[in-house]
Parts: structure tokens; sequence; C-alpha cells
């Protein structure tokens, strides 16, 4: 384990995938989200066969024994990719990365309801907080009243919509750990969300400007670099600490948001996106206290089979 070079690649992940999201939302008055997520997609997939070819895993990258497994996985982040996108048209980019924080909170609800995980009353309360700090994000755009815009609304439904069906997608992913390479996980899911956005083609797909299909293609080439930095920072330090280094994607995204885009931060959104980091810190640092209680207890219970 190198834990300074997990955290490194975790966090270069992080700024990679705040630009690409940066990228999104400059398109995203003249290109459909379901464009988005093809671009994507299917320019992630240079990046991501030339690295497995680079590591000698790209046989592992096409097998697999649950296709059916990457069909649903591929499905739920498909979807969540395309209403985070449709939202980044509509809101601002911190206030979408708010939201988004929700997803973690979720998994630990839906890992309870689908895959038997014990969840503690600790952790229950966590996603409690967190979620309250969801909904102070989301009260400005659900209130009624005039001063309400109704895109807005739109767009704070679309993307906790987002956070919900990234969250089924993470227990999918965790059904297919135990059976799958991790390789095979990387690579099938850019196929299958490639194949599934061209089922958006009738809804409109448009032939992008220069500008514009430039900024797409850079978009999915740097979905695949920052997949590959994900991915390489697990490799180098339990998930347990690098985990916590997403939320500095909220610093990042108020930075670009602000220069880029004029995107000034409300005190509610921050007050509530506070609360939802908060939330996800105290899961995360759970977890890993849980973790090496477990790996203690599998420890001793060695030491007393050997004896």
């Amino acid at each position: 384990m190198q834990p300074l070079r997990g955290i490194s690649y975790k966090v270069v992940s992080v700024m990679i995938f705040v630009a690409m999201s940066a990228l999104i939302k400059a398109t995203s008055e003249t290109v459909p989200p379901g464009q988005a997520v093809f671009y994507r997609s299917f320019c992630a997939l240079p990046i991501i066969l030339g690295w497995l070819a680079m590591r000698q895993e790209l046989r592992h990258g096409w097998k697999t024994s649950n296709p059916l497994g990457h069909v649903w996985r591929g499905l739920m982040g498909t979807t969540s990719m395309g209403l985070g996108f449709a939202g980044l048209g509509l809101l601002p980019l911190p206030e979408v990365t708010a939201i988004g924080y929700a997803a973690p909170l979720l998994v630990v609800i839906f890992a309870s309801m689908f895959l038997n995980e014990q969840v503690g009353v600790f952790r229950l309360s966590a996603v409690a907080l967190g979620l309250v700090g969801v909904l102070i994000v989301l009260s400005p755009r659900l209130s009624v009243g005039e001063a309400v815009d109704p895109s807005e609304t739109l767009g704070a439904v679309l993307v906790l919509m987002s956070a919900v069906c990234a969250a089924l997608a993470q227990v999918f992913v965790r059904k297919l750990v135990f059976t799958e390479d991790t390789a095979a996980i990387v690579f099938w899911f850019s196929v299958t969300a490639t194949l599934l956005s061209l089922l958006t083609l009738p809804w409109g797909w448009v032939w992008p400007d220069p500008t514009a299909w430039i900024m797409l293609v850079m978009a999915g080439l740097l979905g695949g670099v920052g997949q590959i930095f994900l991915t390489s920072s697990y490799r180098h330090a339990d998930a347990s600490l690098v985990a916590p280094f997403d939320y500095t994607s909220m610093l990042l995204a108020l930075a670009v948001g602000y220069v880029f885009f004029d995107e000034v931060p409300t005190r509610t959104m921050l007050m509530g996106a506070a609360l939802v980091i908060a939330a996800g810190v105290m899961i995360i640092l759970r977890e890993r206290h849980l973790g090496l209680k477990r790996a203690r207890q599998r420890k001793v219970t060695g030491t007393v089979g050997h004896n």
C-alpha cells in the first residue's frame, strides 16, 4: 500500500471529473443529454482499452460470468449519467455537486435493503443528517412561489433522481465484485453506456459545432482518464482512506462555477452541502472502524484456528 499515492490519484480523479462536468455543462444548451452520454462513454473506450492493454489486463476486461449484472449496472449508471447531465444544464455546478453527494448516503440504505448488510444506529443517524442537508440544498428549488424557476425545479428533481440511480448502480457493483474482475466492470460499463445512449437518437440528436464537438470529445477522454486514476487510487490505499477526498469536488465546483459560469453559491446551498459532507465523512469513518474491527476478529479467529 502507498497511501499518499492513493490519495494523490483520488484528488486528480476528482479534478478531472469536475473538469468533465464543466465541459458537459458548457455544451448543454445545444447538445441533448443522451448525446452527451454517448460522447462521454464512447470516447472513453480507447483510453480504457489502452490502459488495460498496458497493464496486460485486456483479456480480463472481456471476460464476464455475469452479463446480466453488467446490463443492470449499465442501465442504472447510464440513467444516472443522463439525468445528471440534464441537470447540469439547469442548475449551477456546485448545486449539482452537492445534491450528487446524496448517492453514497443512499447506498447505505439500498445495501441494507437489497444486500442484507447490517446498518447500525450510527450510520442511520448519519444518513438522516445527510438527507436533511440534501433537503436544505433542494428547498429553494422545490418551494412554491413566483420566484421559483420551473426549469430549476426540474433540474433539482433530475439531479436527485440521478443520485438515486447512481446509488443503485453502486449496489450492482458491490454484487459484481464477487464474480467479476475490476477491468471487466470498467470496460463493460463504457460499452453498455455507449449502446444505451444510442437509444436516445430519436429524441433529437444534433450535429455539434466544432467547439462543442471538441468539448464533448474532451469530456469523454477526461472521463476515461478520470476512471483510470480513480481505479488506481484504490489499488494504492484503502477505500476508507481515499473516499473522503471525494468532497474536494465541492471546492473545485465552486471555483469552476464562479470563474467560468458566473455562479455565486447561496448560503442555503453551502449550509446544506456542509451537512451532507459531514454525514458522508461520518459514514466513511464508521466504515473504516468496522473494517478494522472485522480484520482484528478475523486475525483472532485465524490464530485460534491454528492452535
